[in-house]
């Protein structure tokens, strides 16, 4: 996939990854929903799924590497240079694994408490949470319209979670508020790690599937971690794949495929296409919920949804909007003060 970075990419690649990306994430939302609310059976371990998934990223992006290194040797070379000889490299991208361990073990706890479609619309929260570590950590700065766009999808998810929609074919007992911390959580870790990786990727020339692998394996290291500590004595007693179905395996692999598609989209494409993603995700988790969980929509939550929408629309408009305005002298300075880029 690296190597298509220097070649012109069509409109139907785009809406290709797109299309896939939007499936993914709905689709995912909506599968781990159901295997921990309504699925049959015994109930997994939720430590293991998460590392598990560390563990088949890590496959993949060897693959992706072997692929961009072209040879066994070369893929050798790499991996003694960049992971058994570079330490430090481990640790510095140990960071980012901690923090999306704890991130996606926060999206279990959130989504056997709250409906899916209310998971999809509040996880809207990392779009601020990401901005707001971009502009801090990387000196960036947000428009006005961006700012805007904030508040607006703040006051969207306030909606959603003023009377959280219920869901009548979950016969399990739901604890919303917990299911809020747990987001709120999740979307903390998802801005910071997010930012913090960024700009690990640009302090250096390495090979994004190289800092991939670097940072699975810490993952991995970690996630093993958890399982020891909150399920230690239950996999022992019935092992590490205890309550594996089809549809947890489906789960584990579409959280597994859908960081490499969001990360040829980010690539490949707009804010405003992403923005349409997300929108996209939010509208088919919302109808999946309907037709599965019983979920009942009130008119706050599509008050709310229809806000959250909107404002990711908003904030992926492009920069190049403001040459629309009126000229201005160049030397103008207060005129300069006035206008907030990125």
């Amino acid at each position: 996939m690296l190597s298509m970075a220097s070649q012109p990419v069509s409109a139907a690649f785009k809406l290709y990854c797109l299309s896939v990306m939007t499936l993914v994430a709905a689709t995912y939302t909506v599968a781990l929903r159901y295997t921990r609310t309504i699925s049959s059976g015994d109930l997994y371990f939720s430590t293991t799924a998460v590392c598990t998934t560390e563990v088949i990223k890590l496959i993949l992006s060897l693959g992706m590497l072997a692929r961009e290194t072209g040879s066994p040797s070369r893929l050798k070379n790499s991996l003694v240079e960049h992971v058994l000889q570079s330490p430090k490299e481990l640790l510095k991208l140990s960071v980012p694994s901690v923090v999306y361990a704890v991130q996606n073990n926060m999206a279990f706890l959130a989504l056997s408490n709250l409906d899916a479609a209310v998971y999809q619309v509040t996880y809207q929260l990392k779009i601020p949470c990401t901005a707001l570590c971009m502009v801090f950590m990387l000196n960036r700065s947000l428009s006005r319209m961006q700012w805007f766009s904030v508040l607006m999808l703040c006051a969207g998810v306030t909606l959603v979670q003023w009377k959280p929609a219920e869901a009548t074919k979950v016969q399990i007992e739901q604890n919303p508020f917990l299911g809020f911390v747990a987001i709120a959580i999740a979307v903390i870790c998802s801005g910071f790690a997010g930012v913090y990786f960024e700009k690990v990727l640009k302090s250096s020339d390495t090979s994004l599937w190289v800092r991939n692998i670097q940072m699975y394996i810490s993952g991995i290291a970690v996630t093993l971690f958890g399982v020891c500590v909150t399920d230690g004595a239950n996999v022992m007693e019935k092992g590490f794949f205890f309550g594996y179905t089809p549809w947890v395996c489906f789960v584990v692999f579409l959280a597994s495929v859908g960081g490499l598609y969001t990360s040829v989209v980010v690539k490949y494409t707009d804010n405003i296409m992403k923005g349409f993603s997300a929108a996209a995700a939010i509208v088919i988790s919302t109808v999946a919920s309907v037709l599965l969980f019983g979920l009942q929509i009130t008119v706050t939550f599509a008050s709310g949804a229809m806000m959250v929408c909107v404002s990711i629309y908003l904030y992926g408009l492009p920069k190049q909007e403001a040459a629309k305005l009126p000229q201005y002298n160049a030397d103008d300075t207060e005129v300069k003060q006035k206008l907030i880029t990125v």
